[in-house]
């Protein structure tokens, strides 16, 4: 009898494609999807269901809840669509990388979205056109409505080139349509109530870049009116940085109670 020719063993595929690096010690790939980048950070073992956390901006800032939530089973995700500040076209890119994920790779059909500072913006346009596919969002100082900032017609300083950005990514025609636009977090709440989204937000109450009473402030009491659950935790004296908080435990608690299911 012929001798069986020796197949090499194959080593197992790598559970995405694109640039494998490692990340605070859990494996990373970056690849593009509808033409953005796109990072995934891979649990050692992921939790049953395959929970996962999306970050609206600035991936990789006060990491330590993210580390927890790798550990405990979450996958962490970041598209990288800068400078759209959650317009239109955000969301639409944003459609692509969900069904990307939950479709071709599994992911829970319900996701936890972290939106910090401008973040916000993105979490929450994204979260209002798809209700259903939200766990629960956590708001780290976020911008809940863009004529505080970057518009700077409140209490806050304001940025002159973003708000000009914002005009142009939204496509205004001018700063009075913005003004009167209202599709900001802050008008666009009632779908996430509907659909019971906890929110969870983290804010400081001297911060005068994104004031917390235009942004948090408005967003909890229209939430709670339309019978919304959120928590908010005071940081006092604290301006818009440090983000996050020096035990990320009642981060951490929230997101897995509610997107780990």
């Amino acid at each position: 009898m012929a001798e069986q020719p020796k197949v090499a063993p194959v080593a197992d595929a790598a559970p995405f494609p694109g640039k494998k690096s490692v990340w605070n010690g859990y494996d990373r790939y970056d690849f593009p999807v509808d033409g953005k980048n796109v990072l995934v950070v891979v649990p050692k073992q992921a939790a049953p269901g395959k929970p996962w956390v999306w970050h609206g901006e600035f991936f990789g800032h006060k990491p330590a809840p993210d580390i927890a939530l790798l550990g405990r089973g979450f996958h962490i995700v970041h598209m990288s669509v800068p400078n759209l500040l959650g317009c239109p076209d955000a969301v639409a890119h944003w459609d692509k990388c969900y069904a990307e994920l939950t479709g071709k790779f599994g992911f829970a059909k319900k996701v936890a979205l972290v939106g910090l500072s401008r973040g916000g913006l993105y979490c929450y346009n994204w979260a209002a056109a798809n209700p259903d596919k939200v766990a629960c969002i956590y708001g780290d100082a976020p911008v809940c409505d863009f004529k505080s900032w970057p518009g700077g017609k409140g209490k806050g300083k304001g940025s002159k080139g973003d708000w000009a950005l914002t005009l142009k990514v939204f496509k205004f025609s001018d700063e009075a349509v913005a003004l009167a636009y209202a599709g900001n977090p802050v008008d666009s709440l009632a779908p996430l109530a509907k659909a019971k989204v906890p929110l969870l937000h983290v804010f400081g109450d001297a911060d005068d870049v994104v004031p917390w009473e235009e942004n948090t402030g408005l967003l909890a009491e229209r939430y709670k009116k339309l019978g919304g659950d959120i928590t908010l935790i005071r940081k006092p004296g604290v301006g818009h940085h440090p983000h996050g908080l020096d035990d990320s435990t009642p981060i951490v608690v929230f997101i897995t109670e509610h997107a780990g299911k």
